[in-house]
């Protein structure tokens, strides 16, 4: 399947059915928001994505954080709540001189794996981890790099396993 900008499509469309079982559903994005700008990008990634997969806007909620290191305890108070099927964790994390970016990038990704195993809901990792800005740029654009997109697409695809699983069982 080809997209606009030539190459292959990261995540096949969903089906019709796919679509209207993702559209009877509520979906978080939490956004890091320490650079805004790319915090707003990202999140416009995922809501269209979620978009593309038949959620209307009003059941997709943002959460604001402040940076990526609070981003698996805000998944976690959206797991708990029992609202949503998934969550869709977005921000940009930059290397700068000191090991910081090394200890938020790990703890921010150990953290949202530990909610979605802890909690069986999808939390997806949308951070973007990068050395520079243009990197972030790059990655938050909305093409098939953009880590917003790619988030909700993923929570999308552990949704919709999870609802066949239970379907099966």
């Amino acid at each position: 399947m080809a997209d606009p900008a030539g190459g292959s499509e990261a995540w096949p469309e969903f089906t019709d059915r796919e679509r209207e079982l993702l559209g009877a559903s509520e979906f978080a994005v939490c956004a890091a928001t320490f650079y805004e700008d790319l915090a707003e990008r990202l999140v416009n990634g995922a809501v269209e994505a979620f978009a593309a997969g038949g959620v209307a806007p009003t059941s997709v909620h943002t959460h604001e954080v402040p940076g990526a290191f609070e981003l698996p305890l805000a998944a976690r108070w959206c797991a708990d709540s029992g609202r949503f099927a998934g969550v869709a964790c977005v921000g940009a994390v930059i290397r700068g001189e000191t090991s910081h970016y090394d200890h938020v990038c790990a703890e921010a990704a150990r953290g949202l794996q530990e909610v979605q195993l802890e909690t069986g809901l999808p939390c997806a990792f949308g951070v973007v981890t990068c050395e520079t800005m243009e990197q972030a740029l790059a990655r938050s654009g909305g093409d098939k790099r953009d880590q917003g997109r790619n988030a909700a697409n993923a929570v999308m695809r552990m949704a919709l396993l999870r609802a066949g699983i239970a379907e099966s069982g």
